[in-house]
């Protein structure tokens, strides 16, 4: 490492810079920031970066590792790590760094409020009032409680999930590759196959990584299975359900909604205009891309930006952590790695 090593801070936001930076400078390092994904980084910038900070939106590989000589250690301010190509970087030494825990309570609670909309038309509800309409027609709301809900990923945030699912009388049923019977008994949930889950809940949520396992876990197959009275919320990753075979599921009755804060298209739309970032992307993405406006404008979907995560509090933490980990690892004890089967 250099006597001054060069940390770059890509997709921060100036309050981001203002909470890193005073951190960066006691620590002695020659930190820069930069608003946009790394792949916009100018080519001085990406010949001395030694650790890189990103978040999702940056695309991690070969491309961008290549130019990127003195590049030794990536540091996500994410818990996912689907954006990085772990293989390019194990293959030209470069460690991941990401931040196992900092909202698992921050991602339970934006999904029970995504639970709520739909099931109670709370964001249409308010629209009509903001236009001056007070009409009760086509407001008809569903309780929660007696009904059953189904978790896809009984992790961190799966289980607060579960436990808010229990406060409201819920019966909770989960899916999990790593069951553990005894958590189920002490809190009052029962695990069973994805497929009993997918027939079985009237609310599902799904809180498992995206992985080649998990890519489409709910295609059309699976989402045959659930009632057409069902909810479908999805706060983890686009990819994880077939965008296309959810659009069919609603337009042909078999889903009564579903809640997202996820598209698998959501790469290729700028956060501000909405609109494909250029004629360079791939044919698959743009179709993706398509779907997720069409997502974003069906009547019985709910869709938020990616903003799970996104509570002052929860922030605070990932800076933190990420903070902690660059520190750990320019003092020769890396903390918080992360390898694709971790």
């Amino acid at each position: 490492m250099s006597e001054k090593p060069r940390v770059v801070f890509v997709e921060v936001k100036a309050w981001e810079r203002s909470f890193v930076e005073e951190r960066a400078e006691a620590a002695g390092w020659d930190a820069r920031f930069f608003e946009e994904p790394a792949e916009s980084l100018p080519d001085f910038e990406r010949s001395g970066v030694e650790v890189l900070s990103c978040f999702i939106h940056s695309q991690v590989d070969c491309t961008l590792l290549d130019s990127c000589p003195k590049l030794r250690l990536v540091a996500t301010r994410s818990t996912g790590v689907d954006h990085i190509n772990f293989q390019d970087c194990r293959s030209r030494d470069v460690l991941v760094a990401n931040v196992p825990h900092y909202g698992e309570n921050t991602v339970a609670e934006h999904t029970l409020g995504l639970i709520l909309c739909l099931a109670r038309n709370i964001p249409e509800a308010a629209e009509r009032v903001r236009r001056g309409n007070v009409a009760l027609e086509g407001l008809l709301g569903s309780d929660l409680s007696g009904k059953t809900l189904g978790v896809v990923g009984a992790g961190r945030i799966g289980l607060h999930v579960i436990r808010m699912g229990r406060a409201m009388n819920m019966r909770v049923l989960a899916y999990d590759v790593m069951p553990q019977p005894l958590l189920g008994e002490v809190m009052g949930f029962e695990y069973v196959d994805l497929e009993q889950l997918l027939r079985e809940a009237d609310v599902v949520t799904i809180h498992c990584p995206l992985t080649p396992a998990t890519h489409h876990l709910l295609d059309a197959e699976k989402l045959a299975l659930m009632k057409p009275s069902a909810l479908l919320v999805n706060t983890a990753r686009g990819g994880i359900v077939d965008s296309k075979a959810l659009l069919e599921a609603l337009d042909e009755g078999r889903l009564a909604g579903a809640a997202l804060d996820v598209l698998e298209g959501e790469r290729v739309i700028t956060e501000d205009s909405v609109l494909l970032r250029d004629d360079s992307v791939p044919l698959d993405e743009l179709r993706l891309a398509v779907e997720a406006y069409q997502l974003m404008r069906h009547p019985r979907v709910i869709v938020t930006p990616h903003v799970a995560f996104y509570s002052r509090e929860a922030l605070h933490r990932i800076l933190s952590t990420t903070i902690e980990s660059i520190a750990a690892f320019l003092a020769g004890s890396p903390q918080n790695l992360v390898s694709p089967d971790s």
